[in-house]
C-alpha cells in the first residue's frame, strides 16, 4: 500500500505527496503528458530531443548538474511513446534545491543554438550507435510501421528518420516546449522524508508564478482493425536469423489488459514458461526466444521475438510458435501455470514498493491513467484473472489476418541457401 496526498496549484501542476519518514532521502519525479505519439510526422524524435535539451540549462541555471551534485543528488530522464518523466533523488534536508532546480527549466528552459546543436549532435550518435550499428538495432524502426499504419505509434521514440533530428529548428523546438512543458500538462510526486505542509509551501513559492500553458486536446488517430497479414523481410549481417511477431492487444486501461500480461508469462516467463520448455529447451529450434507487451497508453503491441538455432529453417520455427499460439487458444491455462505468472507478478510489484523512486515513478502514471489510488488495486486486477480470460484473450488475439511478422535473416544463410 502506497500512502499519498494530493493537492493542485491553481495553473493546474497536479502534486502528489507521499511521506516516508524510514528513509533520510528524498525524490521529486515530474511526468510530462507527452510523448513520441504527440508528434507530427515530419518532427518525429523530438520528445527524446527535448528530454536532453531540458539538460542544457536554463535561463537562470546555465549548469543543472552543478548545484545538485554539491547537495548530493543525482537526476535522470526517460522518454517512451506515451510520457516524458524527469526525476531528483537527494538527501531530503536538501529538497529545495530540487524545487528551484525543476521550476526554473519549466519555467524558462535556455534556448541556444549551442545547446540545441550539441544535444541534437548526441541524439543523432544515439541514434547511429544503438540503432544503425549494431545487429538488430533497427528492428523497431521497421516493426512499428508495419504493425501501425495511422496512429503515431508506428515510429520509434528515437524517431522515424535521422534526418529529422539533423533538420530540427529552433522555432520548432521553442513551440513543441511551448505546447507541452508547462504546468498543466505535468504531475509531480514529491516522496521520502518530507512532509505535505512542506511541499505545499514549496510547491507554492516555486511552480505556483509559472503561467498554465494553453490546454490542447489530443486527437490521435484511430488504428484501424487489422484484416490482413502483413510481412517484410530484412537481409543484412546478423549472426543469426530471427522471427519478430506483432498483434494488436488492448490499451493500458482496458479492463483485459491484466490478462495479456499474464499471457505473455505464461508464454516465456522463466524455463518453465511455454515458449522456453516447448521450442528451445526440446525442440531446440530457437536460441531464445519471449513474449512480451508494449504496455502502451493506447492500442499496443504482443510480440513474440525469437532467434533461431543455426540451421532451423524459418518456416519451420514459425510454424512452432503458431502451434504454441493454438494450444493457448485451444486449452485453458492450468492452475499451476496461472498461479505461477501471478506470484510472480506480485512479487514484483511489492517489490517496487520498496523503491522511493519506484513509488513515485508509479503514482505519477497511474494519476495520468486516471487516479494514482488505483496503484493500489493494480494487483487485484491481476489476481482475479482466470484461465478463461487468459484463453477468450488469445482467440481474439492470435490469428493469422491480425500478426504483423518481420524476418530478420543473415546474409550468410541466405547466400549459402542460394
Amino acid at each position: 500500500m502506497v500512502d499519498f496526498n494530493r493537492f493542485t496549484l491553481a495553473n493546474g501542476l497536479r502534486v502528489l505527496v507521499h511521506e516516508d519518514d524510514t528513509t533520510p532521502m528524498a525524490v521529486l519525479n515530474i511526468l510530462y503528458d507527452v510523448g513520441a505519439r504527440d508528434e507530427e510526422q515530419d518532427k518525429t524524435g523530438f520528445a527524446h530531443l527535448f528530454e536532453h535539451l531540458m539538460f542544457g540549462g536554463s535561463v537562470n541555471i546555465p549548469s543543472y548538474d552543478e548545484p545538485l551534485q554539491r547537495v548530493g543528488g543525482e537526476n535522470n530522464a526517460f522518454t517512451s511513446n506515451d510520457i516524458t518523466n524527469y526525476y531528483i533523488t537527494l538527501p531530503a534536508v536538501n529538497l529545495e534545491t530540487a524545487f528551484w532546480l525543476e521550476s526554473d527549466r519549466m519555467l524558462s528552459l535556455a534556448f541556444s543554438e549551442k545547446s540545441l546543436e550539441t544535444q541534437r549532435n548526441v541524439v543523432c550518435e544515439e541514434f547511429k550507435q544503438r540503432y544503425l550499428n549494431q545487429p538488430y538495432g533497427d528492428v523497431w524502426l521497421k516493426l512499428r510501421p508495419l504493425a501501425y499504419k495511422t496512429h503515431p505509434y508506428r515510429w520509434a521514440t528515437i524517431g522515424q528518420d535521422l534526418k529529422q533530428i539533423e533538420d530540427a529548428k529552433m522555432e520548432d523546438v521553442k513551440a513543441f516546449f511551448k505546447k507541452h512543458y508547462n504546468p498543466q500538462n505535468a504531475i509531480m510526486v514529491v516522496g521520502g522524508n518530507v512532509k505535505i505542509e512542506e511541499v505545499k509551501v514549496l510547491a507554492e513559492k516555486w511552480f505556483a508564478p509559472i503561467p498554465t500553458g494553453e490546454k490542447y486536446v489530443r486527437n490521435l488517430p484511430k488504428e484501424a482493425v487489422q484484416t490482413e497479414g502483413r510481412k517484410d523481410t530484412v537481409i543484412t549481417d546478423v549472426p543469426l536469423n530471427a522471427i519478430y511477431m506483432a498483434f494488436k492487444m488492448p490499451a493500458r486501461i482496458d479492463s483485459e489488459y491484466q490478462a495479456f500480461d499474464l499471457m505473455s508469462d505464461v508464454l516465456s516467463q522463466g524455463q518453465s514458461s511455454r515458449l522456453y520448455h516447448s521450442l528451445l529447451k526440446e525442440q531446440q529450434l530457437f536460441s531464445d526466444i519471449h513474449a512480451y507487451i508494449s504496455s502502451s497508453i493506447d492500442e499496443g503491441l504482443f510480440v513474440i521475438e525469437g532467434k533461431l538455432v543455426e540451421g532451423v529453417s524459418v518456416e519451420n520455427a514459425e510454424a512452432a510458435i503458431w502451434a504454441e499460439l493454438d494450444k493457448l487458444k485451444a486449452e485453458e491455462v492450468t492452475d499451476v501455470e496461472i498461479t505461477k505468472v501471478k506470484n510472480k507478478s506480485e512479487s514484483i510489484m511489492v517489490f517496487a514498493e520498496m523503491s522511493l523512486l519506484d513509488k513515485a515513478m508509479n503514482l505519477a502514471y497511474y494519476e495520468l491513467l486516471g487516479d494514482a489510488a488505483t496503484l493500489n488495486t493494480e494487483i487485484d486486477k491481476y489476481l482475479a484473472v482466470t484461465p478463461a480470460r487468459i484463453q477468450q484473450a488469445a482467440k481474439a488475439t492470435f490469428t493469422k489476418e491480425q500478426c504483423s511478422t518481420l524476418y530478420y535473416l543473415t546474409t550468410q544463410l541466405t547466400t549459402q541457401d542460394a
